[in-house]
């Protein structure tokens, strides 16, 4: 059902153009903030943040993967992709600054961060395993409601752990980028310019956060519906 029915690509079709468009503004808005000079690389932008904040043990590293930027937690590693970590751009260091951002919410204990990370082995279920069990479960519903109606609704229940993780991650990641673009204010990395062009990056990247976290509701939400449907069949 998940991979063959239309419908389901139908009720989904909000999230997909959703995360078109938030896909073409990000690559749009990241080669604009390419062509805005700044002081500081990525890469320095990052280790001025985390040493001003006292977080010396926190270490900046380059990764292979163009945007591949993300902060590990449990190693206490920023690790930038290699045209963040060395462009002195206002979308380099406007992307550094935001992953700078989730090394500060982590040495705060930010509450959503703390419970997104404990949340992670239950979405990785969701994400998978559990899916899988809901479009298997909603293939057999209405042949074989007595086997299909429950694992459809162990898939959902799994799922949902999923949608759970994403609905925390929004305001973490939004916080992340609050954070960002008033340190580059705040510390004058950026110009008037290169703050815009952080604003417009950072903004951009939300909306795939935001179209990735609708399309997972409504799966959720179809297969909810498709459960409700089965059971007023069968009644």
């Amino acid at each position: 059902m998940l991979f063959f029915n239309p419908m389901y690509f139908l009720f989904i079709s909000p999230a997909l153009l959703l995360a078109a468009w938030a896909s073409w503004r990000v690559n749009a808005n990241y080669k604009k903030g390419q062509l805005v000079p700044t002081p500081l690389s990525g890469a320095a932008a990052a280790r001025y943040i985390l040493d001003n904040a006292g977080l010396h043990d926190v270490e900046v590293e380059m990764t292979e993967g163009f945007l591949s930027d993300h902060y590990d937690p449990s190693a206490k590693v920023l690790r930038l992709s290699p045209e963040v970590f060395y462009e002195q751009t206002a979308a380099s260091v406007g992307i550094a600054a935001h992953e700078a951002g989730h090394a500060l919410q982590d040495a705060e204990r930010y509450a959503p961060l703390v419970i997104r990370n404990a949340a992670v082995p239950l979405a990785n279920f969701g994400s998978s395993f559990a899916l899988i069990l809901a479009a298997i479960g909603a293939m057999l519903l209405f042949s074989m409601p007595v086997l299909g109606r429950p694992i459809l609704i162990i898939g959902i229940i799994g799922f949902g752990a999923t949608v759970f993780f994403q609905l925390i991650n929004l305001p973490v990641e939004f916080d992340a980028s609050a954070r960002a673009k008033r340190i580059l204010d705040e510390h004058q990395i950026v110009d008037a310019e290169g703050a815009y062009a952080v604003r417009k990056v950072l903004s951009a990247a939300a909306l795939t956060y935001v179209a990735a976290t609708l399309q997972s509701v409504l799966t959720l939400t179809y297969y909810i519906l498709l459960l409700v449907l089965g059971t007023q069949r069968r009644d």
